[in-house]
């Protein structure tokens, strides 16, 4: 399991780097509009990355034990595995950057709480198409995007006016870390540690 944990956090690398890329070109474009507007643009890309998230991770839970486990556990692990794991790369590890670049407008925004009627349903939503058409076949570069640009809005919604280019480095960092190891433990690296053992499969 570590080897395969290694392997797929250096297979989607790549794609995070290239992700984290468009979000500082993004970044340099639009650090000047309003935070209002850029608190509108986060609460669309993330609930998107929540019901992205929870169909692919209850998919892979699903199509690991071939539906044979119980409804209330695929839902379980669909909503925990999208909502935590969203709100740390989306919300959370933002923050932590926002805080240490001591941004002006910073600020925790989690999405469950603060838009509760919208992102929760969402997440449900993705674990209800999981379980009746299961599938891993998700361009991942495309969930990497929407993680990143989540990510990204919750910073622009903190800047309050143009960064040095020490500032954009940081950024860079924040945005590659809250997307990388975060993507690849909803999608792949949960749902395959929950999956139960063989041994187990009668429990």
């Amino acid at each position: 399991m570590f080897k395969l944990i290694i392997k797929e956090l250096k297979n989607h690398a790549p794609f995070t780097l290239m992700g984290a890329s468009t979000g500082i070109i993004i970044m340099f474009l639009c650090q000047n509009i309003s935070q209002n507007t850029s608190h509108t643009i986060f609460y669309l890309l993330h609930p998107l990355h929540v019901i992205l998230s929870a169909f692919a991770t209850a998919s892979m839970y699903k199509i690991h034990t071939q539906g044979k486990r119980k409804l209330w556990i695929l839902i379980l692990i669909g909503y925990s595995g999208s909502i935590g794991i969203a709100t740390l790369s989306d919300c959370l590890i933002p923050y932590i950057g926002e805080t240490l670049l001591q941004m002006p407008n910073r600020g925790l925004h989690l999405g469950f709480i603060e838009k509760w009627y919208l992102v929760n349903p969402l997440a449900f939503l993705g674990i209800f198409l999981s379980y009746f058409k299961p599938t891993t076949k998700l361009p991942h570069f495309g969930h990497v995007l929407l993680s990143t640009w989540a990510s990204l809005f919750h910073i622009i919604m903190a800047i309050g006016g143009s960064l040095g280019w020490i500032s954009y480095t940081t950024v860079f960092f924040f945005l590659f870390l809250a997307v990388w190891i975060p993507c690849c433990s909803s999608d792949i690296i949960f749902p395959l540690l929950v999956i139960p053992h063989p041994s187990n499969s009668n429990a």
